[in-house]
């Protein structure tokens, strides 16, 4: 049977955007520590009428247009975000209905901290790969939270990447998939609780880089490969400095990992991060090449893939490129922001 792979891709990141420095004017900090303190510089921030679901849509719609199918084809959406708009009511049924999916298809949310839309690329892929459907969409969407002065403020951003997956005419075959977990608890958000908590120590070593180094190691071991033999790394981005660090301690160099880094312009968009950093790789790349993917999740544990670009991703380019989406932005203050993330309780 042919390869699994990616038919098409879209993304979409709100046009707002909050740089740093505003942040750290409001909470009296020092602007120039917090940027090079997590390596970034403004983030991306949803409108009053954007969220998950609504970023979902636009990524999706994106997907389909690239991979040029018929949408009523896909048989799987599978949607990760750690900000569903809704308890209980699938944000995967929104999406399916919005783009022409419905109803013969199988629908599901995910949540797992920052993977779940790796998570949810994984299921897509297997589900195609048994045979039991020929097209299917893994998305990852979060407009994420940070409390009014909490470290998670200056990075907590907002986006979208979906991946539309499939056999025929693809642009990148998948050749291979590896997850690593543990429960580690340095990241979490109770039932009613509006913010998230982090565990300080363990976020570093015992979370991100214990996991993010075990799913590359592993896809790195189970394909045979070295970090020479990618053109491509692509690793969760909770701000930019930890994946360059990962990248270093596993052998990367910045010439490999840079094209996919995008969290020092709009943030950490969760669940979008590391399909969203894909996505620009893919802009970017040639037949042949090879990528690495890991992703991170809270909790915690790692999807990385073994990716190799097809012959037709030259012919095949995206008509809306990660770096033109980005460049779409507007500037506001901390007040437009606050009212915009609903931290303003009346």
């Amino acid at each position: 049977m042919s390869c699994v792979g990616i038919a098409g891709y879209g993304v979409s990141i709100p046009s707002y955007r909050i740089k740093a420095g505003e942040i750290a004017r409001v909470w009296g900090e020092e602007e120039g520590r917090i940027v090079k303190g997590l390596g970034l510089s403004e983030k991306s921030v949803p409108g009053l009428d954007e969220d998950a679901a609504t970023l979902a849509v636009d990524a999706a719609r994106r997907a389909v247009s690239h991979a040029g199918i018929d949408p009523y084809d896909i048989k799987s959406m599978f949607i990760g975000s750690e900000s569903h708009p809704y308890a209980v009511k699938p944000t995967a049924t929104i999406v399916a209905e919005a783009i022409g999916a419905t109803p013969n298809l199988f629908a599901a949310d995910y949540e797992f901290a920052c993977k779940a839309g790796t998570a949810g690329v994984i299921n897509t892929y297997a589900l195609i790969k048994s045979g039991e459907i020929d097209y299917g969409m893994g998305i990852g969407a979060d407009t994420s939270q940070g409390r009014p002065g909490d470290a998670l403020e200056y990075s907590a951003g907002a986006g979208a990447a979906a991946f539309l997956l499939g056999r025929k005419d693809v642009i990148a075959n998948i050749e291979g998939i590896y997850s690593y977990a543990t429960d580690t608890p340095d990241f979490w958000r109770r039932e009613h609780a509006i913010y998230p908590s982090h565990g300080g120590r363990f976020t570093g070593p015992p979370g991100y880089f214990k996991h993010v180094i075990g799913g590359a190691k592993g896809i790195m071991e189970k394909m045979g490969t070295k970090p020479r033999d990618y053109a491509y790394a692509v690793f969760h981005q909770p701000n930019g400095k930890f994946p360059r660090t990962v990248a270093k301690k596993l052998g990367f160099t910045a010439e490999q990992i840079e094209p996919g880094l995008i969290t020092p312009y709009i943030g950490n968009t969760y669940s979008a991060a590391t399909l969203i950093g894909l996505a620009a790789v893919l802009d970017a790349a040639k037949p042949g090449d090879a990528i690495l993917v890991a992703s991170f999740g809270s909790g915690a544990g790692s999807d990385a893939f073994h990716i190799e670009a097809s012959d037709l991703i030259d012919e095949r380019r995206n008509a809306y490129p990660v770096r033109r989406i980005i460049e779409n932005k507007r500037y506001i203050d901390y007040g437009t922001y606050a009212k915009h993330r609903r931290k303003l309780v009346l």
